[in-house]
């Protein structure tokens, strides 16, 4: 979809995948210090040094989950720059009523070939009732 819409790759995955990093090495540090260096619990008379990794891997595995998730949301948010707690829609006398009887339709101009005289001229051919310009004060 990316390719047909002529859109570059998202940075996305490469944050996810530092997030999964960072998950990975923070279990592996907290696990280390506690059960190794700060208070080494010996079961079994099994070794408490680096060769017991294996026993790090879940929570190893959660953290990575868990950080990755997380800074999916966060990255998605601040990519789409959420949450705006106000539109310049908002104070279009036409929204007011977009629940009532209506319904609304917003065409965003971010796009560099957008043309505001084409476009009126095509929502008032297929029957648009109150055309306007709102622009955003930001």
């Amino acid at each position: 979809m990316d390719d047909a819409m002529g859109l570059p790759r998202s940075i996305l995955p490469k944050f996810v995948f530092v997030g999964g990093i960072t998950g990975t090495m923070t279990a592996f540090a907290l696990q280390y210090f506690t059960q190794v260096i700060d208070y080494p619990t010996v079961v079994q008379a099994k070794p408490a040094n680096i060769y017991t990794i294996p026993a790090f891997f879940p929570v190893m595995f959660e953290l990575t989950i868990l950080f990755s998730a997380f800074t999916a949301l966060f990255t998605c948010l601040v990519m789409m720059k959420l949450p705006r707690l106000h539109h310049p829609l908002f104070n279009s006398a036409a929204f007011a009523r977009f629940s009532d009887d209506r319904f609304f339709l917003c065409i965003e101009a971010r796009d560099p070939r957008f043309s505001l005289e084409k476009t009126k001229a095509f929502l008032a051919e297929v029957g648009g009732q109150n055309i306007e310009l709102v622009e955003d004060e930001v």
